[in-house]
Parts: C-alpha cells; sequence; structure tokens
C-alpha cells in the first residue's frame, strides 16, 4: 500500500506510507496555500496522533501560520472551530473508519468545507512542485490551545430551534454508547449529559485509540453494543466511528437501524419541521426518495463523496443532507457529516413522536443494498462503464460518478476504484435476492 493522496486528504498507514516527511510536506503545503492564515486542528485519539499533531503543528507555523489545537475531538467540532476562529482552515489528522495503524490529514477550507477539487489540487500542486514557502524567524506563526470548541459546538447544538433539550430530558431516556475508543469518547457522552438523559451505559470510551474491534461501524463489527442495549434495557444505543462524524443507531430490541436509516430518519424529522428539498450521495438508499415525497420533495443524488453532496446541497438549497454510511449534514449548524447532531434528531424525534427507536424505524420502507467488486485485471475500467451504459440506454442512467441504472424497482451503481483494479458494484431492492438478481444482469454484461 502505497501513501494515498487526493483532493480529500492524505491518508496511509503511519511510519511506512504515512511518514513524518510527508505530514511536514503536506502540511507545508496547506499552510502555504492558506499564506500564513489561522488553522484550526484537531485528531482523533489515534496513538500516532499526538506525534503527528507536532509535526504538522510545526509545519503550519514554519510558513507563517498561527495554530489553535483542540486536541482529541469530533471531525465536526473541527469545523465548528474554524467556523468559531473564522479561521482561513481547518485540518483533522484522522484516518475516519481506517484502522489503528493508518492516519491521515483532513484539511478543510474557511467555510469549513472539505477542499473541493480545484482547492486540493492546488495544495497537492504546491507539494510536487516544490512551491513551499517557509517564513523567516519575524514571520512564524505562534501555536496556542482551545478547549472550549466541544461546549460550544453542543451549545449551537442546543440551540437549534428544533431541539427541545427539556422534552428530551423529561422522557427519561436511557442511552447506551459505542464510540470505539476514539474522538466520541468524551463528547458523546458530554452531549447527552446537556440534553438530560437519564442514563448513560458507555461502551469502549476510553480515548486511548486502542480500536477494540473493527472501527468501521458496520453489523458484523457491533455485537457487543446490540447485546449492551438489550442487558441494560437501554431505549437505544449511538455508535460512532473514530472521528465521530458518521452514526450507527442500536434500537431498544438490540437491533441495528441501519447506517441508511440514519440520515434518513434525520430527513424524515428535518421536513417535519422545514420545506425543502434534501440531497444525498448515488450510492445511498432509495429510501431517502421515499421520504422526501412523503413531504412532496425531491432528493437530490450527488457524486460519492461529502463534498459533492455539500455541493448539492448548496446548489438546490437543500434543508438537509447526508451519505448513507450514518453521515446527517446540518446546514443549520455546518456543511459536514456530525454524528452529535444526529444523536440529537434522533432523540427529539422520538421524544416528539412519543416512539420507540425500533417503531420510527419500522414505519419505513425496507430495502437491501449489496455491495461486491469485480477484478478486472488489465481491461479498461471506463471502457467496461461505457459497454454497460449502452446495454442499458433505455433505462434511466446517471453517469456523474461512474454509471448508475435506475430501474422500477432498484438500482445499481458502478463505480472504479483509483487505488486498485477492481469495478465495486451496489445493487439495491427491496430484498437481497432481488438486489443480486440485478447486480447479475449488470455483471453479465461486463465482459
Amino acid at each position: 500500500m502505497s501513501l494515498m493522496v487526493s483532493i480529500s486528504g492524505i491518508r496511509g498507514i503511519f511510519g511506512t506510507d504515512l511518514t513524518p516527511q510527508n505530514l511536514e510536506l503536506y502540511a507545508s503545503a496547506f499552510g502555504t496555500w492558506l499564506d500564513g492564515g489561522t488553522v484550526v486542528l484537531g485528531r482523533d485519539s489515534r496513538v500516532t496522533g499526538e506525534l503527528c499533531e507536532h509535526i504538522v503543528t510545526g509545519a503550519l507555523q514554519a510558513t507563517g501560520c498561527n495554530v489553535i489545537r483542540l486536541g482529541i475531538v469530533p471531525t465536526p467540532t473541527v469545523a465548528m472551530g474554524v467556523l468559531q476562529h473564522k479561521a482561513a482552515g481547518g485540518i483533522i489528522i484522522s484516518a475516519s473508519h481506517n484502522p489503528a495503524e493508518w492516519n491521515a490529514l483532513k484539511l478543510l477550507n474557511a467555510r469549513s468545507e472539505f477542499l473541493d477539487a480545484g482547492e486540493g489540487k492546488e495544495v497537492i500542486r504546491i507539494a510536487r512542485n516544490h512551491g513551499i514557502r517557509y517564513r523567516d524567524y519575524k514571520g512564524i506563526g505562534r501555536s496556542m490551545v482551545d478547549e472550549t470548541v466541544l461546549d460550544t459546538h453542543i451549545d449551537a447544538i442546543l440551540a437549534l430551534p428544533y431541539i427541545d433539550r427539556d422534552l428530551i430530558a423529561g422522557a427519561g431516556f436511557r442511552v447506551a454508547v459505542d464510540s470505539v475508543n476514539g474522538a466520541g469518547s468524551h463528547a458523546l457522552p458530554r452531549l447527552l449529559e446537556r440534553l438530560g438523559v437519564k442514563e448513560i451505559t458507555r461502551l469502549h470510551c476510553v480515548p486511548d485509540g486502542l480500536f477494540p474491534h473493527d472501527p468501521e461501524p458496520l453489523p458484523e463489527h457491533l455485537t457487543e453494543i446490540c447485546e449492551l442495549v438489550s442487558s441494560t434495557g437501554s431505549d437505544i444505543g449511538f455508535v460512532t466511528d473514530p472521528d465521530a462524524d458518521r452514526l450507527s443507531i442500536v434500537g431498544e430490541d438490540g437491533k441495528l437501524l441501519g447506517e441508511e436509516y440514519t440520515q434518513a430518519i434525520a430527513f424524515d424529522f428535518m421536513l417535519g419541521k422545514k420545506t425543502g428539498p434534501v440531497a444525498t450521495n448515488l450510492s445511498s438508499s432509495r429510501v431517502t426518495d421515499d421520504i422526501a415525497a412523503k413531504y412532496g420533495q425531491e432528493c437530490h443524488r450527488a457524486a460519492v463523496g461529502e463534498i459533492n453532496v455539500v455541493k448539492e446541497m448548496q446548489r438546490v438549497g437543500a434543508v438537509i443532507g447526508g451519505e448513507g454510511n450514518g453521515g446527517v449534514i446540518n446546514p443549520d449548524l455546518h456543511y459536514g457529516r456530525d454524528a452529535l447532531v444526529g444523536v440529537a434528531i434522533m432523540l427529539q424525534h422520538m421524544a416528539e413522536q412519543g416512539k420507540t427507536a425500533s417503531q420510527i424505524r419500522s414505519e419505513m420502507p425496507d430495502y437491501v443494498i449489496t455491495k461486491t467488486k469485480i477484478p478486472i485485471g488489465d481491461q479498461n475500467a471506463d471502457t467496461i462503464l461505457k459497454t454497460v451504459t449502452e446495454a442499458y440506454a433505455g433505462e434511466k442512467i446517471n453517469t456523474i460518478d461512474g454509471v448508475k441504472i435506475d430501474f422500477p424497482d432498484g438500482w445499481v451503481h458502478l463505480r472504479k476504484s483509483n487505488t486498485e483494479p477492481i469495478i465495486r458494484i451496489y445493487a439495491e431492492a427491496r430484498s437481497a435476492g432481488r438486489a443480486a438478481e440485478l447486480a447479475d444482469g449488470i455483471r453479465s454484461k461486463m465482459t
């Protein structure tokens, strides 16, 4: 595995691919691009995080940037910090759901959004063309610590006009939390305390970066929290990934609602409060279209990737957006995935409806998404995708990100990998069998 450099960040296994040298290189390139502005810097709990923080801080200071260090905080808290400090940008040191040996730099602009294609390419160009500008001793930046931003983030959530702390507190919720020993370990319980939750049962909430299970919040990794919710009589369970921008939910029956339904429930809640369109990515469940139609609204689709969804939200004026991996994007707070606001929305929805989490989920249509990948060897991925597009010319086709084919009873989305010779195939229908049939039909046209 080599260092992964893209507009969305710099990612690799620390000590082999991600080294102090390339951390310094790309942090300095980012500081040069910002021309010495203020940078808000936060990290998740990975063992290598503190070391990376020292390197990145020094590199930024050397390019004239003042650095405001937040310590271990969720990714969305860094985004809120950029807004709070009116900073020129932000860096999150986190490899998100990757295993503990990984780390990464994720870059935010002054709008607290991940860099778009043009911005990201410019930072990469500076790094690769040796265009870094270091300052002399009179021009180096300062470093300071701000431990208040998490509370400011939570304050902003509680100040949303549709979040009623007294109503949530009055419901007497018992909540279980699994933060995989990541950045949500202190943040999520603190939010729940501020919301007046009656009882909080913590699982893996020691932010030491030693992930007790695979940190990607998939069903096969979350059996422990499901059992805990059942055994403790909790009303709900919340699970975050290491940087706490993705949210999975466990019902009171100990069953996962499914990551796709995190954003679906948030859409349902918000559309009950505000009128307007919603947005998500091409690989997210059709349940979001059903929710939007329930309120007479349209669900707009963007290429996969948080910044792509954000741009589409801004283009259409979406009242809420997200991604099917448990990401809720609430523009009333900031334009980024935020597990904390997702938690507040879910508890508010339950309190208002007087329903359990499983009841709320049961009232939504059932869909099943299957995900497979096909090795293509030396074949050209673009040629294969073109062949599929031509074969299904009579169907509804979207080619903004690979090829997505919408059928009356489901869809299939094909995307080429940028890192290995494969094509990923996502398919959805009302049953796993039908989703597999749709995917098999597409696969037969790929040879």
